[in-house]
């Protein structure tokens, strides 16, 4: 056992995908990371880290890391590599590009990114390269845009909310689709004491889970119902003349529109269409609407299906419709990250953007990759794992089999994607290089340092394309600025709420608030709009499902994140794994087990129209009739069909934004497994 005499502490920041963004302190023993906890004196973090996070150096010194670069010897899926050096990975890449370049230009040229990390430098900066060789771009669409869009439909650009640090001035409080207490962690700590001060919590989600628990009561609403049950929340606002008449006089258009929108959607019509108690939302509405302090914080969960945008629309116009904006704790929240608004305009090479490039939304990686004419003839991932998360995973992975496509990952492990890279390269951990960090769960701009040197002869992300950059003879001088620069350039900003916060306060500090105005009261004086009106019309709607249940799909699968993974990032750690019991389940209610013929424990075939996976049956309760939930995203390679959760899934997209319809999948389950599954 270590000696604790030995043992640094070392201040970072969690880098994982999570509104949190948690600072930690970093227990490092002989250049090894130990061990980790939350930072106690952080307002958000308050001493402690998720599960996740909590196992992230048992990830961090994995014996299975990649540590060298990886030349492809095998066909593309079979994962066979042989070590070569960074020059002669670099120089053959280059090489290969250049032809790529020369031949079919830039736009066939597809960088395909995410939230491997938050880290704004080595997340956002390598773009700057892409830009400069005329790329496609890259609609980032997987996950947020269909809430974005929707807050800044009603409100305008740039998300922000609710303070989270005020919600112990909330008397009732709504969580909406999301599991708080495994999705936001850092929050329960704040609702217990709203709790202690009075303060209802209602929990609004499919699934029952640890924050139905948590919660007061629970309402297991129908998936896809949310705009029908907040457009009857309306109306009965409006028919008892609970709504702020003067804030709405002053700061709201379409309001006659949106009353028209609310009028089918009686109390009685919802309760019955949306499966929620009618004497529980009788009593709901009435204490949401005259606590005025009420707070409804929104997850993304309901955003996923066609009509996602409009429910997001429909919720997030209820705090204004009683004015709760007005009221420390009142209003809501579905991402902090527009109060940042760092200047990134140079450090992302949006100056050198190509205003004709063709943009790629990320959720149709498939068909770009086998069905655009014009082709994309080499893709560049990081901070991604496509051929497990991507809609349609079973064709992404047809695409990335293409022996003319070359295929560059970067990556910690060897993923199902770095399977099919024709160049494998080690990329170091948020612990090895330093980063700035925002959040999107709360108001602190955080910094922090490498704490432990690069494992092995892994590189940061932004050191390979400034290294690519210089062998194709790119002169791009924002490419090779260093972290101070990057972090000086980020911080010259017109925002006022950045006032006050410069590199030197940054790095000393580690984390700052920004300055938000006291007290804070978004939306207290309207909408980010320039005429300052929130957009009640054109009034939002409930619409239904394209991919209806029927006698061959009789049920709804829905994937919300997992306990102890953060979609794959975490998935090949082996007490993760073992937390997660070993194998990927489908929980399914008893009466639909029954109906199937299937038993608690038993090997089951999932089907959709795309695809089909084979899953262990958990049978519960917690599973609302109709729906079974798939909780959290298994790498395939670990699955014992080999097959990703998103082989069920497909292109459609959102009413808004574009963003993906992980949550409206029709499927049936059998205990029969097909040979071609297993």
């Amino acid at each position: 056992m270590k000696s604790p005499s030995t043992i640094r502490v070392l201040p970072s920041v969690c880098a994982l995908d999570c509104p949190d963004a948690c600072a930690l302190h970093i227990q490092v023993d002989g250049g090894k990371v130990v061990g980790l906890t939350g930072d106690p004196k952080h307002p958000i973090t308050r001493g402690f880290a998720c599960v996740k996070t909590a196992r992230y150096p048992e990830r961090q010194e994995q014996s299975d890391r990649l540590l060298h670069p990886m030349r492809r010897t095998g066909r593309k899926g079979e994962g066979k590599f042989e070590q070569v050096t960074w020059e002669t990975a670099l120089d053959e890449i280059s090489e290969r590009l250049e032809t790529i370049l020369k031949t079919h230009g830039g736009q066939s040229v597809l960088p395909y990114h995410y939230a491997g990390t938050m880290g704004v430098i080595q997340g956002d900066t390598p773009s700057t390269f892409f830009r400069a060789l005329g790329a496609l771009e890259l609609d980032q669409t997987i996950c947020a845009t269909t809430g974005g869009s929707a807050w800044e439909t009603n409100y305008g650009p740039n998300k922000i909310g609710t303070d989270p640090e005020d919600l112990v001035h909330s008397r009732y409080i709504v969580l909406w689709g999301i599991n708080v207490l495994r999705s936001n962690s850092h929050l329960a700590p704040i609702l217990k004491e709203a709790r202690k001060r009075g303060a209802k919590i209602l929990h609004i989600d499919p699934y029952r889970n640890e924050t139905s628990r948590f919660a007061d009561e629970h309402w297991q609403i129908r998936v896809g119902t949310d705009a029908a049950l907040a457009l009857a929340i309306g109306r009965e606002i409006l028919a008892q003349g609970w709504e702020d008449r003067s804030y709405l006089d002053s700061y709201a258009t379409g309001l006659e529109e949106y009353r028209q929108a609310c009028e089918p959607w009686t109390l009685e019509r919802a309760a019955a269409f949306c499966d929620v108690p009618l004497e529980s939302l009788q009593t709901m509405v009435a204490q949401y609407a005259t606590s005025r302090s009420s707070f409804i914080k929104v997850g993304y969960g309901m955003t996923r299906n066609e009509g996602g945008g409009n429910a997001c629309r429909a919720v997030t116009l209820l705090p204004a419709l009683i004015g709760a904006w007005k009221h420390l704790g009142g209003g809501s929240v579905i991402s902090t990250s527009g109060a940042f608004q760092l200047n990134r305009h140079q450090i992302t090479g949006l100056a050198r953007r190509n205003p004709d490039a063709r943009h790629v939304n990320m959720n149709c990686l498939a068909s770009e990759l086998l069905e655009q004419p014009q082709g994309i003839h080499a893709l560049f991932v990081y901070n991604s794992n496509p051929a497990a998360v991507a809609p349609d995973s079973a064709r992404v992975r047809q695409g990335l089999s293409r022996d003319s496509l070359l295929t560059v990952v970067l990556e910690h492990f060897q993923t199902d994607t770095a399977d099919y890279a024709d160049y494998l390269l080690p990329a170091t951990t948020f612990l090895e290089h330093p980063d700035i960090y925002t959040s999107y769960g709360h108001y602190y701009l955080q910094y922090a340092d490498a704490v432990v040197s690069a494992r092995g002869q892994a590189k940061p992300n932004r050191w390979v394309f400034q290294e690519l950059a210089r062998r194709l003879g790119i002169d791009v001088p924002e490419l090779h600025w260093g972290t101070d620069e990057l972090i000086d350039r980020m911080l010259d900003s017109p925002n006022p709420w950045l006032e006050g916060i410069d590199r030197e306060k940054l790095q000393r500090e580690r984390s700052v608030k920004l300055t938000l105005p006291e007290p804070f009261h978004p939306y207290a004086h309207g909408s980010h709009h320039p005429d300052k009106k929130i957009r009640f019309g054109p009034a939002p709607e409930q619409i239904e499902f394209q991919e209806e249940l029927n006698q061959e799909y009789p049920l709804r699968l829905i994937s919300p994140p997992g306990a102890v993974v953060v979609n794959t990032t975490m998935g090949n750690v082996p007490s993760i794994i073992k937390l997660a019991g070993s194998e990927p389940t489908l929980l399914i209610h008893p009466g639909d087990a029954a109906d199937c013929q299937i038993a608690d424990g038993q090997p089951i075939q999932v089907t959709s129209r795309y695809g089909s996976i084979q899953r262990k049956a958990v049978v519960t309760e917690d599973a609302k009739r109709g729906v079974v939930i798939s909780v959290g995203q298994w790498w395939p390679k670990l699955s014992p069909d080999k097959k990703s959760l998103n082989d069920l899934t497909s292109e459609r997209l959102t009413d808004l934004g574009g963003g993906s319809t992980f949550g409206n999948v029709a499927v049936r389950v059998s205990t029969t497994i097909a040979a071609s599954s297993v």
